[in-house]
């Protein structure tokens, strides 16, 4: 799952530095262009020096203004925006009466009312570069609340997503934990030691293997396998020749990444619902190909498949037409959050089930490999069928598609 946090810019990331870099190219700024248009209207080099102090004194009162908005920025908007309007009006005040007194003493003006004139001609200039400098004050440090707000935001959505994907991982099924617990109970009450401890063994194997791997991890195709192994070697136990699998893993498939115990539910499912109701058992399936650029695992099995009145998983909804029962159960849908979770929409999942029985469920997922040598998939056309197999699901007339991810063809 690909993650983009949203991070403070470069510029930003020492606001500090970044505020006085700002002052000082911004009030640097004026001045240069100040000075430029004093030469373009034949002003004496002497005029500089008062240009110099007027933007000293902008410089000085900018700096205090920072310090009062600092304080107003996280007030009521109410209070924000009264205390600002009146310190920005107090400011360019004190702003217009220093470059009026300096510009009166460089140059007398010959009417008495000459400064108050000249007081009220710089006031409303000094009143838009100081609200001019006030507005991009506000407008950055508003950008950045926000920024960090929707930094926090996604770290926190990050966190859920993490969580949500740890509680699925760990959603083992306490059926499975009980029937292996209990198979091991009767065979200590038989005396059977050996089979109790072979069995006891293969139990503490899967589980660990279960917990040192990252819940929200991926492993390749062929570590799930492995782990599958685990599994079924506990359940051949029990089941002994009433289950029987089937492995056909093509290259590179193998070296594909897939969310960790991601194919344990569905075997586990195909136990339940595939073995466990018949006498003779059923045989499991699982298919991993790359399809284009894509992962196609298939996992199917023998048994009695989705009939009415029957069971095909943990859980049963009517078909209101009466024709059907349809049930994808808590592991199949434990399978169908984490997918949602990892991938969103780019990712395919569906079920099927003849009407002459078996059931099957078939995955289609983006072809990730782990860092490393490039492993190139198969040239086939993106929606290339699988080969057949005996044990994989007939191409007959099969129930509708139930599942969730983006729509695409069947093959």
């Amino acid at each position: 799952m690909v993650m983009l946090p949203i991070e403070p810019r470069p510029f930003f990331a020492n606001k500090d530095r970044a505020f006085w870099n700002l002052q000082l190219a911004g009030w640097g700024g004026a001045f240069l262009l100040r000075a430029i248009t004093a030469f373009a209207n034949d002003q004496p080099w002497d005029f500089l020096v008062i240009l110099l102090i007027q933007v000293v004194t902008g410089f000085s009162l900018s700096l205090i203004l920072s310090v009062v908005y600092r304080q107003l920025i996280t007030q009521r908007p109410l209070v924000t925006w009264g205390v600002t309007g009146l310190a920005l009006v107090v400011a360019a005040g004190a702003h217009a009466f220093i470059d009026g007194w300096v510009l009166d003493l460089a140059r007398p003006q010959s009417e008495g009312t000459g400064f108050v004139r000249l007081f009220l001609g710089i006031y409303f200039y000094d009143l838009t570069v100081l609200g001019a400098w006030s507005a991009l004050y506000y407008a950055i440090n508003f950008f950045l609340q926000v920024e960090e707000q929707a930094d926090r935001l996604e770290r926190l959505e990050a966190q859920a997503t993490s969580a949500q994907l740890a509680m699925l991982r760990y959603q083992l099924n306490p059926h499975f934990l009980f029937n292996t617990l209990n198979s091991i109970s009767t065979l200590v009450l038989l005396k059977q030691t050996a089979p109790a401890n072979a069995m006891l063994s293969k139990l503490s194997s899967f589980l660990r293997h279960t917990l040192i791997s990252e819940p929200g991890g991926t492993v390749t195709v062929a570590q799930e396998v492995e782990t599958l192994q685990l599994y079924l070697g506990i359940e051949l136990m029990r089941f002994e020749e009433r289950l029987r699998t089937e492995f056909r893993i093509d290259p590179p498939a193998d070296k594909a990444q897939i969310p960790s115990m991601l194919l344990q539910p569905l075997v586990e499912n195909a136990i339940k619902y595939g073995v466990t109701p018949q006498e003779q058992g059923a045989t499991i399936s699982l298919v991993a190909q790359v399809v284009g650029p894509r992962l196609r695992v298939t996992v199917s099995d023998t048994g009695p498949g989705i009939r009415k009145g029957g069971s095909g998983g943990d859980s049963e909804t009517p078909d209101l037409h009466g024709r059907r029962y349809t049930s994808t159960g808590v592991g199949l849908a434990n399978i169908r959050d984490r997918l949602a979770q990892a991938y969103g929409e780019d990712h395919r999942f569906e079920i099927r089930s003849p009407e002459s029985g078996g059931f099957s469920v078939m995955i289609e997922l983006p072809f990730e490999t782990a860092p490393g040598p490039a492993v190139e998939p198969s040239p086939a056309a993106p929606h290339e069928q699988p080969a057949p197999a005996s044990t994989l699901t007939q191409p007959a007339a099969v129930s509708p598609v139930l599942g969730l991810g983006r729509p695409q063809s069947a093959g």
